[in-house]
This record gives structure tokens, sequence and C-alpha cells, in this order.
């Protein structure tokens, strides 16, 4: 290995080593809570040395953004690509994907939820922000294709896949932060998976055409 390629490698262990400690820090004290100076701390870093690979909290929060993106994307592609499954049945289990997002880290994903509602996007860079828009457009892409098949198997209503895709988005966002605000006044519930299961089976009937539609008898 050459100097310039060392170099390199030791460059994305310093930025990953960062990223995880930022990890830590956000969940435990959430966004607001965190700081430049804890981060690091947690790193064994000097604040100067974390402004070389980030420019502000901002900037790494929404690099952890984009891990989460990655996860999220993984999993739908799972999903969407498997052949022996039908298009209900995908849906079904595209819930259960979302939920391994959740499982992933909660916390994180709850912060990130909040923070791409807020106005801490404005302030990202260019191209940090057009990674994070282009992994969420790749995630609706994805959730969408299910629908998409569905439609053209003449199995799902022709509705837009799109806003289909925006629904199931929607709903797994909303329930995620509902069951978050729950769990303040009693930790030890957590009702999301079996919720989000229903909510999918909801979905999934709601565009599933019935059989005598689609040119099967009906029972």
């Amino acid at each position: 290995m050459g100097i310039a390629e060392r170099r390199e490698r030791e460059k994305r262990m310093r930025r990953q080593q960062i990223l995880d400690a930022a990890k830590r820090v956000f969940s435990s004290k959430g966004f607001s809570g965190a700081t430049v100076e804890s981060i690091a701390e947690e790193a064994e870093l000097s604040p100067a040395t974390l402004y070389l690979y980030f420019k502000n909290k901002d900037e790494l929060y929404a690099s952890l953004n984009l891990q989460m993106l990655e996860v999220l994307n993984q999993k739908i592609q799972e999903v969407s690509g498997n052949q022996g499954l039908a298009p209900g049945e995908k849906i079904k289990a595209l819930g259960e994907a979302l939920y391994q997002v959740y499982e992933f880290d909660p916390l994180i994903l709850i912060n990130v939820l909040q923070f791409q509602s807020s106005e801490a996007l404005r302030d990202l860079s260019s191209e940090l922000l057009s990674e994070i828009k282009e992994g969420s457009t790749t995630a609706l892409r994805g959730i969408a294709k299910i629908f998409q098949q569905g439609i053209e198997e003449k199995t799902f209503k022709p509705h837009n896949p799109i806003a289909l895709a925006d629904i199931v988005w929607s709903v797994f966002a909303g329930l995620v932060l509902w069951e978050e605000s729950k769990r303040t006044l009693n930790p030890e519930k957590n009702f999301l998976r079996p919720t989000l299961r229903l909510a999918m089976e909801i979905i999934r009937k709601g565009v599933e055409l019935p059989p005598s539609a689609n040119g099967i008898p009906g029972t």
C-alpha cells in the first residue's frame, strides 16, 4: 500500500471514528443537547481535528442521516427485488423491513426524522443536501416500485405509485414519532411493530383489487 492510499484509508477510518462517536452522543443527548466539543471528547480527538472533517454539528448529523438512508434503501431493495413475493406480500414484508430500520438505531432514526423536518437542512452544503435528497428519492422510488408491480399485474388499483409511497413513509414516520412520544409517559411500552403491521395491512387491503376485478372469479 502506497503512502497516498494509506493516508486515504486513515482519513476514512478517522471520519468513521467521529461518526461513531457522534452517533453515541446524539443517541444519549439528542441533537440539541449534543455539542461539537462533547462529540470530540467522545471520539478522543480535539475539536480542531473534528472540524477538519465536518464543518459543524449539522453536517455531522446529516452524515448519520445518510447512513440511515443507506440501511433504509438496502432493506427496501431486498423487498422490492424479491421475485418470490407477490405485490401484496411485499407490502407486508415492507412493513417488517421498515421496522428493521427502526431497530437498527431507534434514537438516531427518531432524531433523523425530526432533523429532516427542521430548518437545519437549509444550512447544509449543497453537496450533502443533494446526497440526502438522492437517498430519500431512491427510497421512495423503491417503495413505489412495489405498488407499480401490483398495478402492472392488475392486482392493485391504478393509484399513483409515488403518492402511495409517500403515504407509506408518512405513516411509518408518524408512527415512530407518535410511539416515541407515548413512551415518554410509559417507557416499558412499545407498540410500534404491531401498529405498523396493522397499518400496512390496511394499506394492502386499500390498494388490492377484489378477485373478480382481475379476472379471478369471486368466492
